[in-house]
Parts: C-alpha cells; sequence; structure tokens
C-alpha cells in the first residue's frame, strides 16, 4: 500500500538539507523556537494515541479467530489471484518510480531512468518494511543519487515534490469514491450520507484550489533556511495522475486477495482503503501495521472475519516483503557493480 511511503516527508527533507541550499539563492532565517516547536510533542501523543487505540480494537477483532482459520484463509489464495495481486503491486511500485521522475523534471535535473527507478523502487521497498524513513529511505536516496552528482539539498527538494504527488493522489481518489459511493460507505463505516459527500467535495476542493494556487504564479515552500520552487500546473496534473494510479493499483493488490463473493464495489473499497491508509500514516507506525488491519476489518465486518485477516496477511506479503527482498538484492547487485567499476578504475 503504498501508503506509508510518505511518513515524515519533510522532516527527511530537513534531515539532507544544508544551512544553505543551492536550489535557491534566498536565504532565510530558520524558525526559532515558537508555537511549533513548543506544541510538537501533541502530534507524538496523538500519534501513539491512534496506534495504542487500533491494536486494541484489532486484538479485540482477531481473539475469536483461531490459528486453523487464519491459516485456511492465508493458504486459501488461488493462483489468479496472486499473479492480479503481483501485477498491482507491479504497477504501484512503477508509479512510484514516476514520483522521483516527476521531482528530477520539476528540478530540471537529468538522471538515467534505470537509477531513478532503481532509487525510487529500493528506498520505498526497505522503508514500507523496516519504517523510519527518516533513516532508511533518506540514506538510500542519498546513497544511489549522490553517484549521480546529486547533493543533499537537491534530494531533499525531490524528497518533497515526491510527497505532493502522493497526497494529491490520495486527495483525488478519496474526495470521488466518497462523493460516488456515499451511500454504501455510509452503511459501512457508521456515518451519514451527508457527511461522506461532505468530506469528498471537501478533498475535491482542496485538490482545485492547489492547483489554482501553483497555476496563478510560481509558489514555494519553505524548509528551514532554504526554500523550493513548486511545480506548475502542467507538472501538478502529471503528478495528480501518477498518484491516481498508484494509489488504485495498492487498493486492487488487496481487492483481489479478499474472499470470493465479496459483494463491495472497487470504488467503495477504494474510498476505505484510503481512510485506513491515512489512518496508518497519521499513526507513525511502520507501514501503518495494526492500524490499517483494524480498520479495514471494522469496515468489512460483514465478510468472514478470518478470512479477511489472511488476505490482509497475503497482502503484507506481496506489497511489502517480496519487494523488500528483491529490493535488498538489487542494492547488493548494486553495490557490487560499483566496486568493481571502482576498482578498475
Amino acid at each position: 500500500m503504498n501508503f506509508a511511503r510518505q511518513q515524515k516527508q519533510i522532516e527527511t527533507a530537513e534531515a539532507l538539507a544544508p544551512e544553505a541550499s543551492p536550489i535557491d539563492a534566498a536565504e532565510t532565517e530558520a524558525p526559532k523556537g515558537g508555537l511549533r516547536g513548543r506544541y510538537a510533542w501533541l502530534g507524538t501523543i496523538a500519534s501513539l494515541a491512534i496506534l495504542a487505540g487500533s491494536l486494541f480494537v484489532l486484538w479485540k477483532l482477531v481473539e475469536t479467530v483461531t490459528w486453523a482459520e487464519m491459516h485456511a484463509a492465508f493458504t486459501g489464495a488461488s493462483a489468479e489471484q496472486l499473479g492480479f495481486a503481483f501485477l498491482f503491486v507491479g504497477l504501484s511500485y512503477l508509479f512510484l518510480t514516476c514520483y522521483d521522475a516527476l521531482a528530477l523534471r520539476q528540478l530540471k535535473l537529468k538522471v538515467p531512468y534505470r537509477t531513478t527507478a532503481l532509487a525510487s523502487f529500493t528506498s520505498y521497498a526497505v522503508s514500507f518494511t523496516l519504517g523510519f524513513p527518516l533513516l532508511t529511505a533518506g540514506t538510500i536516496r542519498y546513497w544511489i543519487y549522490s553517484s549521480k552528482g546529486l547533493g543533499a539539498a537537491k534530494i531533499a527538494a525531490l524528497t518533497v515534490i515526491a510527497g505532493f504527488t502522493f497526497w494529491l493522489g490520495m486527495g483525488v481518489v478519496l474526495g470521488l469514491s466518497l462523493i460516488v459511493e456515499a451511500g454504501q460507505l455510509a452503511a459501512l463505516t457508521f456515518t451519514s450520507i451527508a457527511l461522506n459527500q461532505g468530506v469528498g467535495f471537501g478533498a475535491l476542493l482542496a485538490v482545485v484550489a492547489y492547483l489554482l494556487w501553483v497555476s496563478l504564479k510560481r509558489r514555494h515552500v519553505r524548509v528551514k533556511s532554504w526554500r523550493l520552487e513548486l511545480p506548475g500546473a502542467s507538472v501538478s496534473l502529471s503528478q495528480m495522475v501518477v498518484g491516481i494510479g498508484d494509489v488504485c493499483a495498492a487498493a486492487a493488490t488487496l481487492y483481489v486477495l479478499l474472499p470470493a463473493g465479496t459483494s463491495i464495489g472497487f470504488t467503495t473499497f477504494v474510498a476505505i482503503y484510503v481512510l485506513a491508509a491515512m489512518l496508518g500514516i497519521a499513526s507513525n507506525a511502520p507501514g501503518g501495521i495494526g492500524v490499517f488491519e483494524a480498520t479495514i476489518l471494522l469496515a468489512l465486518s460483514s465478510l468472514p472475519r478470518d478470512q479477511v485477516l489472511g488476505s490482509l496477511l497475503l497482502f503484507r506479503v506481496c506489497y511489502y516483503l517480496v519487494p523488500f527482498v528483491i529490493a535488498l538484492a538489487m542494492l547488493t547487485v548494486y553495490e557490487i557493480v560499483k566496486r568493481t567499476r571502482d576498482a578498475r578504475a
């Protein structure tokens, strides 16, 4: 799911950004203290509260499920389901490489796509599984991109732009699905149709407002002592399309693994998936683990609980574990080839 990939995007940029940025000649004073620093601990407490509450709900939901039922559900997926699941995993990670490609285009940097794909895929695959994207994804990106001449500030800027791509896609998918499937979602999530439609229109309005905002003139975002020019309308629209493709492909991976005979439509399921993903991001847990599962289980309470839990575990294997192993192998080969070339040079 690609839903934890953007955890702490701004923190990653702050960690990589130097005191003076080559991206913009204008230097600004770094913010000192203030309300943001004074009350920053509130966000940590909120994240821990979400995680603790979700783990408690998850435990209550699965305490009646036996290991035999879990094993049967986990191993009951057909070859066709697994084939489609891995197809959508591949599509999702392909869209992820476009995150970095669009960011490099905005920064007017020329990097071979094979390098972009390697850095993007491995950084996301490792950070999804291990968590701590500040350390894992940031380190891998710097390791690969620095060999192509990119400095820390430009890699940090790339990370920020990739974050905008993710949220543009999430906003559009959430808005459309909440509006189109407001009635069915109200029954599944114990909300009202008016509330769902209101949130949906609000999400779409936020995306449209952002597109208009960056279309009128050049806009900048400040991170510590440097500022980054945001993409204009054309690049932002491309970001939106890529983000939509990524979110839908990730949601489709889990959707095809759900028990046979599931009556919930894909448009409805995408809204549930996005809501679960956003709660997982808010919890700051690696991959939203626990929070994501609890939300899906609650929303799909009409389906056999053991089968849904088996689908969720299989989703973790397909979307997280397998790409993680592949990423480690790719990084190993990359390092061997790099050292061999350096030795010959």
